[in-house]
């Protein structure tokens, strides 16, 4: 946190923070933006009011996100089904942390604290609280791309990762492991005959 504050800064001694220079109707903008994000967290994570998707996304917005979904084109009902899954098997408790705006990107610092109630909420998501930046852009007035940038590691995800690399580990170790038995038996054949 030191380290933005810090770099705002040294970027408004210089002139460079662009937001301090813009005019009236910019900076207006840059607090709607920051006012549709605060509402898309409110509506789809802070509370289950998941159908109010439509007023904060773009009928199709483009993802950025860790794992397989970079670049991905998405219709905007992806964002209702993926706060429904979390709120149909447990229940959310987000807090925003700060925004952060310039032009048509808004930056939000938040937390996810999630309780799961049910045995898939349990196994998939875990409980716990997870630190999350979002970036999006915001093109009229509504989000039309996400960058998420989630900490994994904190939540039950990295099991998945340790579970796989088990049982891939287990399965290099299984043909070695058939392969002396087999030489095994053909050595007790030689011996006996």
């Amino acid at each position: 946190m030191k380290t933005i504050i810090a770099l705002f800064l040294f970027l408004n001694c210089f002139g460079l923070a662009s937001s301090q220079n813009a005019p009236y109707d910019s900076i207006s903008q840059i607090e709607k933006n920051k006012k549709l994000v605060k509402g898309f967290y409110e509506d789809l994570w802070a509370t289950d009011n998941t159908q109010n998707y439509s007023k904060y996304l773009a009928d199709e917005y483009v993802v950025h996100d860790i794992g397989e979904r970079k670049n991905v084109t998405e219709p905007a009902i992806e964002q209702k089904i993926i706060a429904d899954r979390f709120w149909d098997n447990g229940t959310n408790k987000v807090t925003i942390d700060y925004q952060i705006a310039e032009g048509d990107l808004v930056a939000t610092r938040w937390h996810m604290a999630y309780q799961p109630e049910s045995f898939f909420g349990k196994v998939l998501f875990g409980s716990g609280s997870i630190p999350i930046i979002n970036v999006f852009r915001i093109q009229n007035g509504k989000i039309v791309e996400i960058w998420n940038h989630r900490h994994d590691i904190d939540t039950n995800q990295t099991l998945r990762f340790t579970l796989k690399g088990l049982l891939i580990g287990l399965l290099i170790a299984l043909i070695p492991t058939i392969w002396a038995f087999r030489m095994q038996k053909k050595l007790k054949r030689i011996k006996k005959g």
